[in-house]
This record gives structure tokens, sequence and C-alpha cells, in this order.
């Protein structure tokens, strides 16, 4: 399935962290927070201002950084 975001939407996927290797302390999942950086996936065509298209900046594969709570997750073939 093929998802395509519409006008000014981007569609993102959140990068995780790798656990420090020095560290002793485990923090179970359910206490951990989301990570800040995400890529690009998909890009809409871009927003219409005044009867015309203003292309949006970011292309896929751009690498972003995003609020702790921001957008709505969604689940596409078992993966947030």
């Amino acid at each position: 399935m093929k998802i395509t975001p519409l006008y000014d939407r981007v569609l993102l996927e959140r990068l995780e962290e790798p656990p420090d290797p020095d560290s002793k302390v485990i923090i179970p999942d359910a206490a951990k927070e989301p990570p800040l950086q995400a890529e690009v996936i998909a890009v809409g065509a871009g927003r219409i201002e005044g009867g015309r298209l203003i292309p949006l900046l970011l292309k896929k594969g751009d690498i972003v950084l995003i609020g702790k709570f921001a957008g709505t997750e969604i689940t596409i073939r078992d993966e947030e």
C-alpha cells in the first residue's frame, strides 16, 4: 500500500536512538519518551495560497526534528 500525503502534509518515521552502551540504568519502554528526530517518508504537493500552489521545502529522505507529542500516529502493516 502506498500512502501519499495531501497538500502540505508530511509522512514521517521516528528514528529510534540506540541505547547508550555505557549506561547501567534500564528504562522500561512505557517510561521512555518518543524520539525527537524523524525521517521524511513522503511529502504532499504543497499548500494553495491565493490560487497558487506553494511547494514544500522538504523532500523524501530528509531528517527533521519534531515535537514530543506532535502529529498523529498511524499503523501501516503492523508498524507504527
